[in-house]
């Protein structure tokens, strides 16, 4: 008799990935390792999981990589920031149905985030979670944190950057940590497009969580929210606009610079241009 094997949720939606989806998934994320250098023999890295869409493709696609390279060996970890009820079930509904064996643990993030009025709410949030997830992982023996930035977060920070901040800066896909020792932080699905996540969650019929926080429809979103929008007006007239912006933090050109940090130290033109004439 002909063998039909009944799959699993978390089966067929791994399948979607590495069939339908593949061009748009599975190529740049292999694309971005390789370009990049984000994984080497021997490393423990700590797959953080949100509850979001793009976290839970992250997770996916980190545990077929470790399955098909064995010098490399991924965990799961997830930082519950003070989520409600409904929101906390449901992030451990969809990593039981994907099957992502993750580890969740209890902070009070939000509520210090959002106590803190002095500051940008987002950016106080975001040091935490970054600081708690790197604690965690190196407990665990990690010396690598992978998180689920894609391909638009990366360019809508660049733009973000100019628009509103006042400053070229990109978004690194590789980061060594400055307060934990040994540790780093990488970004397999850098070079994935949003849109065809979302394609592919639509496609299997997932929900994930939005933000949790108060301030997620605040300031900072809609100013996301806003680039977001203009990039796809821009879009319209000229359809490599994302890539464009996505290449111009590769091929930066540091000489037409009027002044430039490396290393974190300042530089100004006026110091070739006076080396030059001299």
């Amino acid at each position: 008799m002909e063998d039909k094997r009944i799959l699993t949720k978390a089966q067929k939606v791994m399948q979607s990935i590495t069939t339908r989806f593949s061009h748009e998934l599975m190529t740049p994320f292999y694309e971005a390792i390789e370009r990049y250098e984000l994984i080497q023999e021997g490393d423990r890295i700590a797959v953080c999981v949100s509850g979001g869409k793009d976290s839970a493709l992250l997770a996916l696609l980190m545990k077929q990589y470790a399955e098909r390279h064995s010098g490399v060996s991924v965990i799961f970890i997830s930082m519950d920031p003070g989520y409600s009820r409904e929101n906390r079930e449901r992030l451990e509904k969809n990593c039981a149905e994907l099957e992502i064996p993750v580890k969740i643990f209890d902070t009070d993030v939000l509520e210090q985030s959002q106590s803190q009025k002095e500051k940008s709410p987002c950016w106080v949030c975001a040091r935490k979670r970054r600081g708690w997830l790197y604690k965690t992982a190196q407990e665990a023996g990690c010396n690598k944190i992978a998180l689920g930035h894609n391909f638009d977060d990366v360019i809508e920070t660049t733009l973000m950057g100019i628009l509103f901040g006042a400053q070229i800066q990109g978004m690194l896909p590789r980061v060594k940590s400055n307060h934990f020792e040994g540790m780093e932080l990488i970004r397999p699905i850098y070079m994935v497009q949003e849109r065809h996540i979302i394609k592919w969650a639509q496609y299997n019929g997932l929900e994930f969580l939005r933000c949790a926080c108060r301030f997620s429809d605040g300031e900072s979103s809609s100013k996301r929210a806003y680039v977001k929008k203009l990039i796809e007006c821009l879009e319209k007239d000229e359809p490599k606009v994302k890539k464009n912006i996505f290449n111009s933090i590769h091929t930066a050109d540091c000489d037409t610079l009027v002044s430039y940090k490396v290393m974190g130290e300042k530089h100004s033109f006026l110091e070739r241009f006076r080396h030059n004439n001299t």
